[in-house]
């Protein structure tokens, strides 16, 4: 009994957490579905927020690879002034970091709502 209702108050605690930085991102950034990114993505910035093994595996033809784990010492290498369009595999690691650039002034944050493992658009593997 008393198991269950632990269980139950983590589970709300969870869901709660998930529904408020949802919220937050929204408010910060807009999801783009892969026909909306391919189509703004000539006059942005597009990062891929993946470690650089999975960049080199296969990544978004014209995108520049700022890890996450990397992205607090060199978001500076992201241009404020124009729209920066993020993905990852999946985007949630895209949530954070647009939390991120956001408190640093970023504005025209943009999320690829299926991440790189739904991406059907043009790709570079590198052969490394």
């Amino acid at each position: 009994m008393i198991m269950s209702i632990i269980l139950i108050i983590i589970l709300i605690g969870w869901l709660g957490y998930t529904l408020i930085q949802n919220t937050r991102v929204k408010k910060v950034a807009t999801y783009l579905s892969n026909d909306d990114f391919k189509h703004g993505m000539r006059k942005a910035q597009v990062i891929d927020l993946r470690e650089q093994k999975s960049f080199k595996d296969g990544h978004i033809l014209g995108a520049r690879n700022v890890p996450f784990s990397t992205i607090r010492n060199f978001y500076g290498q992201i241009r404020s002034d124009l729209p920066v369009y993020l993905y990852d595999q999946g985007k949630t690691i895209s949530k954070r970091a647009a939390l991120y650039l956001s408190k640093k002034g970023y504005h025209e944050i943009y999320i690829l709502k299926t991440g790189y493992q739904n991406w059907n658009g043009k790709e570079k593997k590198s052969n490394l």
